[in-house]
């Protein structure tokens, strides 16, 4: 079912939202019993904290959550979700307003997100009413978007290849009214995307790209996901310990999907293009070589200097694809890089943009919507480090230096006839956390959903 908030009832349970430093004057507003209960319970208001005062008949007459204190607020998000797994069964109201609101109520709903296709997993069983003062369809919509792409990239690669990836594809532009087509395995030769027939040829799942457009007016919007539904890394082979989560190397796909779903769903008006390149990156023995040189679509010549880069090489094609219909905004996303990991850990989304217009939106939007993103730079001085001398481009440039601000810089080369932006995305929340369990996770979507509002002024 997807994510909604409970539905308006006079039973609902008052929820109050209380602070450490405010429990005092809140206690003295109870009752004697309720102070005594809660008292006793042991509730100090902290962040993730949960108290449910009983009425004659053991029902819930009202419940607290902890709000904690302004320094342990700045060091979590979703402040409400935390405290929701453990209250009772039953509908909440909030009793009074709270900072952040949507974010919150946001929090609350993918606090019941639960990956249960393999195995039944214990529901969240407290339901929150829609506050007033929030367009709560438009919150239902993003959290679809959102446990979207969690379950596309939890799936494992057995259930989630490039048919699968491409099926997602189909069920959401069908949901939708979307046009949809996909250019499947020698096709892509004929088609001119040469970079993601070679990367994908070697499994015995067809490579892909899938190319799903939606509105009639508006700005023109292209999103550009990584599908590698399967990295082994090629002749490069990774080493098992890196080769575990490789099912969330179509994380990319899995976020624009999701952000593609948001959009749709709210009926933002402008002309949105998907553009997935969806591959495994397999080892057989027509595998791509280190040292192979590659004809992308746009005519730039590649060094294959590790088989393990292979991202970059069918983003590249499917962004060339995307610059020929000149839009207004292009944008990718994708699990590209473990610099990017060692830059800034699993939480933050490192992006590219030099447009200062869509870094400020952005931010703005992140800050909002708790969903942090880290502006990292298209650093030209690094250029020569991706020109190889025998080719025009090198897939992996030698030294470990600025790994993902070369790859950024290799996937800029692409488009020349749009404004671009870049996300180099982990998708994985490696522990639980308050409204993201460890497993898929979408970077940076909610961000850029409300940054599209000023940036293409809709």
């Amino acid at each position: 079912m997807p994510p909604a908030f409970a539905p308006a009832s006079e039973d609902a349970i008052p929820l109050h939202v209380v602070a450490e430093d405010r429990l005092a004057d809140w206690l003295a507003e109870q009752s004697e019993t309720a102070r005594s209960w809660i008292t006793a319970l042991g509730f100090t208001g902290a962040l993730g904290q949960s108290v449910a005062v009983p009425d004659a008949n053991g029902r819930p007459a009202l419940a607290a959550v902890g709000h904690g204190t302004a320094a342990s607020r700045k060091r979590a998000r979703f402040h409400l979700a935390a405290a929701a797994p453990k209250l009772p069964k039953g509908s909440y109201r909030l009793a009074q307003p709270v900072d952040g609101l949507e974010s919150e109520a946001l929090g609350w709903l993918l606090a019941g997100y639960r990956f249960d296709r393999y195995r039944k997993q214990t529901p969240l069983v407290a339901g929150l009413v829609a506050p007033d003062g929030i367009d709560a369809a438009r919150i239902e919509a993003i959290a679809a978007g959102e446990v979207l792409t969690r379950d596309l990239i939890n799936t494992p690669a057995s259930d989630m290849g490039p048919p699968d990836l491409e099926k997602a594809a189909r069920d959401l532009a069908k949901e939708h009214g979307a046009a949809i087509e996909v250019i499947t395995g020698d096709a892509l030769l004929d088609q001119n995307l040469p970079m993601i027939h070679t990367v994908g040829r070697a499994a015995n799942r067809a490579p892909r790209l899938i190319d799903l457009r939606w509105g009639d007016s508006g700005p023109k919007l292209t999103l550009v996901g990584k599908g590698v539904c399967f990295d082994t890394g090629g002749l490069n082979l990774k080493p098992a310990a890196s080769m575990g989560l490789m099912k969330k190397d179509m994380g990319g796909a899995a976020a624009v999907l999701g952000l593609a779903n948001m959009i749709m769903a709210t009926g933002l008006k402008l002309r949105l293009r998907v553009l997935i390149p969806a591959v495994e990156n397999a080892v057989s023995g027509n595998a791509f070589r280190p040292q192979d040189i590659l004809i992308s679509r746009k005519g730039l010549t590649v060094e294959i200097n590790n088989t393990d880069a292979e991202g970059r090489l069918v983003l590249a094609d499917a962004l060339a694809l995307a610059d020929e219909d000149k839009p207004d905004q292009i944008i990718s996303m994708a699990t590209l890089t473990g610099a990017a990991r060692v830059a800034v850990g699993p939480d933050l989304a490192p992006y590219y943009s030099d447009d200062d217009a869509f870094v400020a939106a952005l931010e703005k939007a992140a800050a909002a919507q708790a969903d942090p993103v880290w502006r990292m730079p298209f650093h030209d001085p690094y250029e020569a480090m991706i020109e190889p001398g025998i080719a025009d481009l090198d897939n992996a440039p030698k030294g470990g230096f600025a790994g993902s601000i070369t790859a950024a810089l290799f996937l800029r080369r692409f488009v020349t006839e749009s404004a671009y932006a870049h996300f180099d995305i982990y998708g994985w929340q490696p522990t639980d956390a308050p409204a993201r369990p460890k497993g898929g996770v979408g970077q940076g979507t909610r961000a850029l959903y409300a940054a599209l509002g000023p940036l293409l002024k809709l």
